[in-house]
């Protein structure tokens, strides 16, 4: 069973645990509003192009409400079964959902109070850290001074080059991982100019 799959399967058990009006990271999406915007993603690719595009932004608003109208049930079983047999993103589910499964396992975790960061294998924080490289620059593409992400063992990739103060923000791939995506309840140590962190730290990180 690859990562992808684990998260997936932990991430159905944490929204069934929550339940469906639960909240979440995701701005103002509930659980069942999440599970419906996973459900879209992978089996309405007429919709899909709008999580992205923002022209079709409003058509694939309209078909993610009528989806999260499905009884809850129904929902957890269609994210727990993944993408259909004719979806393209069932051949490369190990990669192309690694990350939205990850992510969102922690979004319905970390909403809830008192959360910790889970405890993961070496080889799991691996995977992860070969995405935060993917992605770094693309999510501090806005920052107005250079930004290094690292790790506790030394790792290190630069997100954004610029002159002048520079920031770094150190942690394990999960942590790092999860702030590129735009998340604020993360466990991070930071280094640099108190107002360039301020900064790095306050910016729009949407991918």
């Amino acid at each position: 069973m690859s990562m992808a799959q684990r998260e997936r399967r932990e991430l159905v058990e944490a929204m069934r645990a929550a339940g469906p009006e639960a909240p979440t990271l995701c701005d103002t999406w509930t659980v069942r509003d999440l599970a419906a915007h996973l459900v879209v993603r992978e089996r309405r690719p007429d919709a899909a192009p709008g999580i992205m595009l923002e022209p079709f932004a409003g058509y694939l608003d309209r078909v993610q409400k009528k989806a999260a109208t499905k009884p809850f049930p129904v929902l957890l079983e269609q994210v727990r079964t993944g993408p259909p047999w004719w979806s393209p993103l069932r051949p490369v589910d190990a990669l192309a959902n690694l990350a939205e499964m990850f992510v969102h396992h922690e979004d319905v975790r970390r909403a809830a109070p008192g959360w910790q960061p889970r405890e993961l294998t070496a080889a799991d924080q691996d995977k992860l850290w070969s995405l935060v490289r993917r992605m770094a620059s693309m999510s501090y593409r806005k920052a107005p001074v250079a930004v290094a992400l690292a790790t506790p063992d030394g790792r290190q990739v630069m997100a954004r080059s610029a002159s002048g103060a520079a920031v770094t923000l150190t942690g394990a791939p999960s942590e790092l991982l999860l702030h590129a995506f735009g998340r604020d309840e993360v466990r991070l140590a930071t280094n640099g100019d108190s107002e360039a962190v301020r900064q790095v730290l306050g910016l729009d990180r949407s991918v």
